[in-house]
């Protein structure tokens, strides 16, 4: 439409601001000095000393649990977590049907299942859905914190301990966050969290597994940290000790420079966090009422840790324009960082998870999941973008740009039908 103030049809864009408008995580000089004094002081550490043990121990203070281990991605915290929790062959877990798929994956590898379960209209656990899905042969269940927003742990805790379900954490969204002022990660058996590129905590590539239950720690240790850190942590006298030379056989060791940032990094964790929420709070403010776009609603419980902003979109109060349309013009803003969720998506719409036996034989006959066993999961996802979470005070006019150009595009949505 001529003479339309939208910037997709040719009127002034509303962020001006040249780009990259977010990168994480900040990188300082003391995280450069960090890494630079680790560079001379060993890039190989085969057990629990140095910085590998500054780290673990900075963590394990921080969310008040007995044990961390740290491991060389997300990924590899999850299964480890997974096999030192006794999860192997035949046992069942359910997972929430929107996640990203590594909370999932390890399942697959120590020949277990992931038995997906719907999700709330909120993107949280479904909890009646997941009833629905309990057989004997479900040994545990596992809250995912998407985006930083903690779970409902005290009803997660209550339909654990009801079914009698070891309740297991996925925290890579979530350094920080808290649920009735207690650590996310700290509800479960253990807790797994990723320390990768853009996480609230970031070592570039990283992981670590939190528990208070020394039997699951040795396991750990033996499912990934073989040799030394096991000789010298597992007592010589536990039953479990015969293997320490060998472990399970995986090397899953985090990388020292990847330590070192991320122990940096620990250090100003709480005022990244701090700052996340006060400007999270003004970009939930500028949005709430605006049509099309219904901001995370946060119970009083929570304290997210804002990995990002999830914002749903609703077609019908803009005169039903797509998704993608309301996005191109809010690129067209200057927006850029504006997105839709790409591989956190519905679990079953992922090939691996529909017919697993083409790449992990013993999985011929897997669960199958079709598209609509999960509708909250496909609705919540097909109707979710989100924003970044900047943390400084320098960052506000931008923060301010973004909600401007969201609710610009939202006022002027009709010139886009």
């Amino acid at each position: 439409m001529t003479g339309s103030p939208l910037a997709l049809l040719g009127g002034e864009p509303a962020v001006t601001a040249p780009g990259p408008h977010f990168t994480w995580p900040p990188i300082e000089d003391t995280d450069r000095r960090a890494v630079a004094a680790q560079l001379e002081m060993a890039v190989s550490i085969p057990d629990r000393s140095g910085i590998t043990a500054d780290l673990e121990d900075a963590l394990a203070s921080y969310l008040g649990v007995r044990h961390v281990v740290t491991t060389c991605t997300g990924t590899a915290a999850l299964h480890s977590m997974y096999a030192a929790a006794g999860i192997g062959p035949g046992d069942e877990v359910i997972v929430p049907a929107l996640t990203f798929h590594a909370t999932a994956t390890p399942l697959f590898h120590l020949g277990a299942h992931p038995v997906l379960a719907d999700v709330d209209d909120r993107g949280r656990l479904d909890l009646d859905d997941t009833a629905r899905r309990i057989t004997a042969r479900t040994k545990a269940v596992i809250a995912v914190h998407l985006w930083g927003l903690p779970e409902d742990m005290d009803a997660l805790m209550s339909f654990a301990g009801e079914h009698e379900l070891m309740l297991l954490e996925d925290g890579s969204h979530t350094h920080g966050a808290t649920w009735n002022r207690r650590m996310t990660g700290t509800f479960g058996t253990a807790s797994a969290f990723s320390l990768n590129g853009p996480k609230p905590l970031s070592a570039g590539e990283g992981g670590f597994v939190a528990t208070d239950d020394t039997e699951l720690y040795y396991r750990v240790l033996l499912h990934g940290q073989y040799n030394k850190r096991c000789r010298r942590e597992i007592p010589a006298d536990h039953p479990l000790a015969c293997f320490a030379v060998t472990g399970m056989g995986l090397k899953l060791r985090i990388h020292p420079l990847a330590a070192a940032l991320a122990h940096a990094q620990l250090t100003r964790l709480d005022g990244h966090l701090a700052g996340r929420q006060e400007i999270a709070a003004r970009m939930c403010a500028a949005l709430d009422g605006v049509p099309g776009i219904h901001v995370p609603h946060v119970p009083i419980s929570s304290r997210p840790s804002w990995y990002a902003l999830p914002l749903r979109y609703e077609p019908a109060e803009l005169g039903g324009l797509p998704l993608q349309r309301f996005l191109d013009a809010v690129h067209a803003e200057g927006a850029t960082e504006a997105d839709q969720p790409g591989s956190t998506c519905p679990l079953g719409t992922h090939p691996l998870f529909q017919a697993p036996g083409a790449l992990l034989p013993g999985y011929a006959d897997g669960q199958d999941p079709a598209v609509g066993d999960f509708p909250a999961a496909e609705y919540v996802h097909a109707t979710t973008f989100k924003l970044p979470v900047w943390h400084r005070e320098e960052d506000v006019r931008l923060a301010d740009a973004y909600t401007a150009a969201l609710a610009k595009v939202a006022s002027y949505a009709k010139d886009l039908l």
